[in-house]
């Protein structure tokens, strides 16, 4: 069986014990010669760490007996570069730096790692150093500093790696203010956002190590850096600290430096179905691709590519049970819900979601942000840039195209990304138990008995009401569907998609069951929607709700409404049945909002 390094970062064990490796190597050459000092952003959980991994068994001298072993049958092997296990090398990781405490804390907590990292270099190289590596028992500055010393007394220059450089700093921006946090839409950052401007303004001392690094460039040891995090905001509030290094994320070459391509996840599959039933292996493909595939990374649309910490988790899952996992979030990326609700608590953040949600109106911006500080963040979250921006970075969004008018569009990259949004939304909408409660019982009628009344008996009585009470009126068709989806939406049983292309045309919702879950009682549904304005109407909202549905279904504007939506519920219809053929349990709704207060539909 296929050994799959599921949360293994570390390329020695993944070569020497017998995991699969799917080769970048042969972006080493490309690598060097994009310059000394480089910084490379992707999500978390995209195999950063395993590059880094990568570049320090390349490069190290203590590794130089091992060379062919590791690298033989990998490309950079069958053409290594002079600079091959010609370097010390260093490693920090930031993500291992607390972000817990008062600037103080911070600051040691950072210093203690770089000590840390220093001391282990000084016993993995005492063999080559011409003394001792005395660091400073608490200033982590001064000992990188005396390292230096020692490394320029030998002929190996140094070779700096930082995993997740602003890991923690983005920890302590989004982190609120104890004790109490502020009220939605207020100051995102609280004490966060001052303890991050102490680290990283002025003389801050993320700031001050950066300093040191882009010093120790100048002929003082340091011959090359590599640097990898998720967003630049850290980046640019580092400012004049690091002016030296380049941002090579969209570097013509190595869009495809992190991620599965769709030609190896089918080979991959190929191998762990082996001789399995075709359709079983089509089916899960099919799932994978569906919920998994779907980022792009540089400045123009390139190949998609798989977020490889879910594919593993996928493919070892399939690989020992023949079924794809239930959860198809790994709960291992389920702290990115955090950098959603992040989102959602700046000015203007929750309609922002919600827009994204709408395939008809995709997040279309000039060009993205690659260089904006915290208080651009802060200040001019108006500008939808920053936004947008921002969730990219985060994996959240990815690029779609590029219009006609040379704008970039955006869109939600798969399903588990357009998971996080529904469940922000839901938990801002919904936070009380009770109301959760009664939502899942209603939800559970479409499920398994294609029952649409009480889930519309809920959204009248309770949702609407929500949306009225706490001013999230975004006032258009899309605040329809973005109540039955985020009602809806379980990818524990169904592919749940808004405006589903059927045929070069689009159904507004559909819910249909994962191929590995028809074996239970579950329904599909399709659902197409309807928006009249009471003003439309000439009712009041208190007129409407006293009125019954069925006389509301009988005024012409709705009765119009409702046979618009019906004939394209039906052709959508018969398109999905095409499709799925007879094992489709099709319930198809036809539904017409009037204003936020009635619901009026049609089984067909």
């Amino acid at each position: 069986m296929l050994k799959f390094p599921y949360g293994i970062s570390d390329f020695y064990t993944i070569r020497t014990e017998g995991y699969v490796y799917i080769d970048r190597t042969d972006r080493i050459a490309l690598v060097e010669e994009a310059g000394k000092q480089l910084v490379f952003l992707r999500p978390r959980r995209f195999g950063k760490s395993l590059w880094l991994s990568t570049l320090e068994n390349y490069y190290d001298v203590a590794k130089a007996g091992e060379f062919a072993r590791l690298f033989g049958d990998l490309a950079i092997g069958r053409n290594p570069t002079p600079r091959h296990n010609s370097y010390f090398i260093l490693r920090w990781d930031f993500s291992l730096v607390s972000a817990q405490g008062g600037v103080a804390e911070i600051g040691q907590a950072l210093h203690n790692h770089i000590n840390t990292a220093i001391k282990n270099f000084g016993l993995r190289y005492q063999a080559w150093l011409n003394a001792p590596l005395d660091p400073h028992p608490t200033d982590g500055i001064a000992s990188f500093q005396v390292l230096l010393g020692l490394v320029r007394q030998t002929p190996y220059p140094l070779y700096l790696l930082i995993d997740e450089y602003d890991n923690f700093a983005n920890e302590v921006l989004m982190s609120r203010a104890p004790p109490e946090s502020p009220p939605v839409g207020r100051d995102i950052g609280g004490g966060g956002a001052d303890r991050y401007k102490a680290l990283l303004y002025g003389e801050g001392l993320l700031k001050t190590v950066f300093k040191a690094v882009k010093g120790a460039g100048s002929g003082l040891g340091l011959d090359r850096a590599f640097t990898t995090g998720v967003a630049p905001i850290v980046l640019s509030d580092l400012s004049s600290g690091y002016n030296v290094a380049r941002d090579v994320s969209f570097k013509i070459g190595l869009e495809l430096l992190c991620g599965f391509t769709e030609a190896e996840m089918q080979g991959l599959l190929a191998q762990v179905a082996g001789s399995a039933n075709w359709r079983r292996r089509t089916a899960a493909q099919d799932t994978m691709r569906t919920f998994y595939n779907g980022y792009a990374f540089g400045e123009e649309p390139a190949e998609l590519v798989y977020n490889p910490t879910l594919a593993l988790y996928f493919l070892q899952h399939l690989a020992e049970t023949c079924s794809p996992p239930r959860e198809l979030l790994d709960s291992n990326l389920a702290m990115d819900r955090g950098k959603i609700a992040y989102i959602a608590g700046l000015p203007h953040g929750a309609p922002v979601l919600a827009a994204i949600l709408n395939p008809d109106t995709p997040p279309t911006i000039p060009r993205l942000a690659q260089r904006f500080g915290v208080e651009d963040v802060l200040t001019q979250v108006k500008d939808e840039t920053f936004m947008v921006s921002l969730l990219y970075y985060f994996g959240v969004l990815t690029l779609e195209r590029i219009t006609e008018e040379g704008k970039l569009a955006f869109r939600i990259p798969n399903l588990v990304a357009r998971k996080l949004y529904v469940e922000q939304l839901r938990d801002r909408l919904l936070p009380e138990f009770g109301e959760r409660a009664a939502m899942r019982a209603a939800v559970e009628a479409v499920y398994y008995h294609g029952d649409l009344q009480p889930l519309c008996d809920f959204i009248e009585t309770r949702y609407f009401r929500v949306l009225d009470n706490r001013d999230y009126r975004w006032a258009n068709e899309l605040t329809v569907k973005m109540a039955f989806l985020t009602l809806l939406f379980d990818d524990l049983f169904y592919i749940t998609d808004s405006e589903p292309a059927l045929e070069r045309s689009y159904a507004d919702m559909t819910l249909i069951v994962r191929p590995d879950m028809r074996k239970y009682t579950l329904q599909d549904a399709l659902l197409e929607f309807k928006y009249i304005p009471l003003s439309d109407l000439g009712l009041t909202g208190e007129a409407v709700k006293a009125t019954s549905r069925e006389e509301l279904a009988s005024r012409p504007l709705v009765a119009a409404a409702l046979a618009e939506a019906t004939r394209k519920a039906t052709d959508y219809r018969a398109t999905l049945q095409a499709v799925y053929g007879a094992k489709l349990r099709l319930h198809t709704f036809a539904i017409v909002s009037l204003g936020f207060d009635r619901l009026v539909w049609r089984k067909l």
